[in-house]
């Protein structure tokens, strides 16, 4: 069973007792807080929250990138017992206001660049009742009619942090993840305090000490960067971070921050191996890396950089089931289902949910022998719930084979969703806005693999006339409306898209398999 005292409130209280001088969240080239003073702020954020109104079970958004006060709001939030709903930065236009709709936020966390993000849809968001602003000079402008806008100063001001809360047991829900849908919009996933806690909860004992560094730019809006915290603040270590991960910066940042592990994935690994060698790449501190998938190259990887590597498969709604030690096997796999807590079970099936043999792929189901491991389900989508946990057991809609030694080897997705540099699109997402353009008949979209192991993102546009399509000027239109993350690389027009001929839906396996060709235009290539 886990207890409270792992969750990220109660082991920051601890280390505050313990350890009070040490320091537990360090921004690179900015501030830096110790335990006893990241334990201050949090109660008086909490304080500041309920004196706004939040209580146990509320739901509260933070719309912000990686800074000191994403944590500061998680901890405070958590101390009260409230639900946080993290939102991606990248988010604008009709997705956010999709996302704190379905959320049922009633106050945000805003930063004070997204302020103006914010603004453009808060006027259609009728339970949003107020926006706490952080960064920036001067009071920020009303948001809009009902919603009280005030910037974090005064909304600090004047509380004391009391050390009264009884805070979250695991049981407790923590936040509502948005995760990529793969056949319709994002779903918010029900995350109790176990499940944030079980993702990062496989890392080697070795891995980090009391007092050492994780330096991780996975950000808190996902469970890897949130995840991430909470397994170091448990395990008294450093919480090292950077706004965007930089592949020039990373080994000069590991360094000045002493850090003894790091937090990659997989495509961001690769972009360090293809990055030219230096005399002292081995001349670091990290002990380890984690990280996935893991490369063709990991054994060099390993040997260049003087580091070890454990890897892992998880997603949103399951943790980590599947996972590796120091010893990770073959770098094509992403583990051994693993047999310390929370004790999931694994098993590949076919589309009946009966087992296959070994060596056969099949569809990766998970369920846990303890509670409060896995999700609870998506929230206010009760049919999602019930077609992803039929006959028990939570489907991921992965692909998966296994071999005789038990290693398990991603083979592909189920469906539609695209992975880009370690974010998660749904195709149709991006399909439902794109759609709006005037030239547009229809669209596909699909992943084109990049030689990193992700994805990069493919619109087929059906137009009535290819030969007067603008493919610039409708990825400028794009830009507009899309998270940046999204906004595709490719654009080709077609006359007609590849159909099946009985329900005459779109073959997106078709375009995936002919992938990008002469007619094909790429952004990347057009900013040379």
């Amino acid at each position: 069973m886990l207890d409270k005292v792992h969750l990220p409130p109660h082991a920051v209280a601890r280390w505050a007792g313990q350890t009070p001088d040490t320091v537990a969240l360090q921004e690179v080239g900015g501030r830096s807080l110790t335990y006893a003073e990241l334990h201050d702020t949090a109660l008086r954020w909490a304080g500041a929250f309920e004196r706004a109104g939040v209580t146990a079970g509320s739901h509260v958004a933070t719309f912000l990138p990686a800074r000191l006060e994403a944590q500061f709001a998680m901890l405070g939030l958590a101390w009260l017992r409230a639900v946080e709903v993290p939102l991606n930065a990248a988010h604008r236009g009709e997705l956010l206001g999709q996302a704190l709709e379905r959320a049922d936020a009633t106050a945000v966390v805003v930063d004070a660049s997204l302020a103006p993000t914010l603004a453009e849809v808060a006027g259609q968001l009728p339970r949003l009742r107020t926006a706490i602003v952080v960064g920036g000079d001067g009071p920020p402008p009303p948001l809009a009619a009902g919603v009280e806008f005030v910037d974090a100063p005064t909304f600090l001001d004047g509380v004391e942090g009391e050390d009264r809360h009884e805070g979250p047991q695991v049981h407790d829900v923590a936040a509502l993840l948005f995760t990529s849908g793969t056949t319709g919009p994002s779903k918010a996933v029900i995350a109790p305090w176990g499940l944030i806690w079980s993702i990062w909860s496989w890392i080697p004992d070795d891995a980090l000490a009391p007092g050492e560094g994780l330096y991780c730019s996975l950000p808190m809006f996902h469970n890897s960067g949130r995840s991430g915290f909470t397994n170091t603040v448990d395990r008294g270590g450093r919480f090292v971070f950077r706004e965007k991960f930089s592949v020039t910066n990373f080994w000069d940042d590991v360094r000045a921050t002493g850090s003894s592990l790091a937090a990659l994935v997989g495509p961001l690994t690769s972009m360090l191996w293809a990055a030219p060698s230096r005399p002292d790449d081995a001349d670091n501190p990290l002990r380890g890396v984690i990280l996935g998938p893991m490369i063709p190259d990991m054994a060099a990887f390993e040997e260049r950089f003087a580091v070890k590597v454990a890897t892992c498969y998880g997603q949103t709604e399951s943790g980590c089931p599947i996972t590796t030690g120091w010893d990770h096997g073959p770098p094509a796999n992403c583990g051994r289902a693993r047999t310390s807590w929370p004790h999931n079970e694994v098993r590949l099936v076919d589309e009946h949910d009966d087992e296959v043999p070994v060596g056969q792929v099949g569809e990766m189901v998970v369920r846990s022998r303890e509670p409060w491991a896995l999700n609870l389900g998506y929230y206010g989508q009760p049919d999602a719930t019930v077609e992803a946990w039929r006959n028990g057991w939570f489907h991921t809609g992965d692909l998966f084979r296994r071999d005789e030694q038990g290693w398990h080897y991603f083979v592909d997705r189920l469906h539609d969703s695209i992975r880009r540099r370690g974010e998660n699109i749904s195709s149709s997402e991006v399909e439902a806005v794109l759609t709006a353009h005037p030239d547009a008949v229809e669209v596909a979209v699909v992943g084109v693999p990049t030689e990193h192991g992700d994805d990069e993102v493919f619109v087929a546009v059906q137009v009535a006339e290819p030969a007067g399509f603008d493919p610039a000027a409708f990825h400028a239109w794009a830009t507009e409306r899309l998270p940046r993350f999204m906004v595709p690389r490719y654009v080709e027009a077609f006359a007609e898209l590849p159909r099946n001929r009985t329900t005459h839906r779109v073959l997106k396996a078709e375009l995936r398999a002919r992938g990008t060709g002469p007619a094909t235009w790429d952004a990347a290539a057009a900013e040379r």
